[in-house]
């Protein structure tokens, strides 16, 4: 094994035309996973990300959509950016979306393990979070990680 990569996935009862919606459009991802955005996800475009539990803000370089497909954007890790893919592959005829999220890549060394761990159950979180929004219509986030932040 000479580099880690992050993989997760999770079967979302919605179609992939409004998953694809929830992931891109800032509006919907305000009520599941991030507090604020400057924009739309859209290929080319660099975002600002912030998040409740975190200060400051995070550039997403967004290098590809394909409507109802995929999402591939880059932003910044401790040492280097990071690439990330979400895949929405169409299940149950279309009445379902299986969401796939890869984020890559890492040494094999502690920087490596420990962003391992993070961003594997950042991720997790992100798809479980998005699983109770669409289906549902709960913020799993809202409070979740109130501990994190420097009181």
């Amino acid at each position: 094994m000479d580099k880690l990569t992050i993989s997760t996935s999770i079967q979302i009862n919605k179609n992939p035309e409004n998953v694809f919606v929830a992931i891109i459009d800032p509006a919907h991802m305000a009520r599941y996973f991030i507090s604020k955005s400057s924009g739309k996800m859209e290929s080319g475009k660099t975002l600002e990300w912030e998040f409740p539990e975190f200060p400051g803000s995070f550039p997403v370089r967004v290098l590809s959509v394909k409507p109802f497909e995929s999402i591939n954007f880059e932003w910044d890790g401790d040492s280097h950016p990071l690439t990330v893919t979400i895949d929405l592959e169409p299940r149950n005829n279309g009445d379902a979306t299986l969401v796939k999220v890869e984020e890559k890549e890492m040494e094999v060394n502690e920087e490596g393990l420990n962003w391992l761990k993070n961003n594997t159950a950042g991720w997790a979180n992100f798809l479980a979070c998005l699983k109770a929004y669409l289906e549902y219509g709960i913020n799993l986030r809202k409070g979740a990680f109130d501990f994190m932040i420097q009181q």
